[in-house]
């Protein structure tokens, strides 16, 4: 897998995961950090026409430097399950790169335990995703699954509650209790999450919309949700959760 960028190299080699880094011509000063590294780690650097790393990043915008990294040992669904309350974000459908990465970002500043993301219908995650995860790509834990609905019938065995993002739910998403195991589950846009893995979700929330635009970006939504797990599981630290019991509010009915 291919990679670009200050960022995304930088967090390459500081996860090991980096074997061969690339830097063009004329860009050392600026990759000074990169090359810093790299050589402390002992990864090899190789100095290249821009071109070449131009042809690697498809012609996007790739600050000189591009690294090798080597796929990640593959996890499963119960290797993301750990501590009292794990929070995992499940990932149904989102193929734009973009939004794969900028949620991967949002995911390691919450602080998750791991994404699960479909083997099929998932943005690649090197190139465009891993430069739009700021390098966040190198530290977040990730599961792949072949069926995104089978994987929360899976998380709801091993304890952990489904919160499904739906424009259409009543339920306003801080009025959940996501301080416990919980899995936030973000559908595509436009399509947003498919009917068997709506149906699959314990819980079906929206974020309120006041203006005039009927939707957000899902990794703007994403980030919204996300913190707000984080805000209740602050609050659980100093005393009682926010938000109702789960046995009582489940609208799916599966209490």
């Amino acid at each position: 897998m291919i990679v670009y960028g200050l960022h995304p190299v930088l967090e390459a080699l500081r996860a090991g995961t980096a074997s061969r880094v690339r830097v063009a011509g004329g860009s050392a000063e600026r990759a000074r950090a990169v090359l810093e590294l790299a050589a402390a780690e002992g990864v090899p650097v190789e100095r290249v026409p821009g071109e070449v790393i131009d042809r690697l990043a498809h012609g996007a915008r790739h600050q000189g430097v591009a690294a090798d990294v080597e796929e990640r040992e593959a996890l499963q669904l119960r290797d993301l399950v750990t501590g009292p309350a794990p929070l995992i974000v499940v990932l149904d459908g989102i193929e734009d790169p973009q939004n794969m990465g900028a949620i991967l970002r949002t995911a390691d500043a919450a602080g998750v335990d791991g994404v699960v993301v479909q083997t099929r219908r998932a943005a690649a995650r090197g190139g465009a995703a891993a430069k739009a995860s700021a390098g966040a790509l190198s530290h977040v834990r990730i599961a792949e699954v072949v069926n995104i609905a089978r994987a929360l019938e899976e998380l709801k065995e091993l304890g952990v509650w489904s919160v499904g993002l739906a424009g259409e739910s009543a339920q306003a998403y801080d009025q959940v209790d996501m301080a416990g195991p919980t899995a936030l589950v973000m559908g595509a846009e436009g399509q947003g999450l498919r009917r068997l893995v709506r149906e699959t979700c314990d819980f079906l929330v929206s974020i309120p919309m006041r203006g005039h635009v009927g939707s957000l970006n899902v990794s703007v939504a994403a980030g919204i949700a996300l913190f707000e797990a984080v805000r209740q599981r602050r609050g659980k630290a100093n005393g009682p959760a926010n938000g109702p019991d789960r046995g009582r509010s489940d609208p799916q009915g599966r209490a």
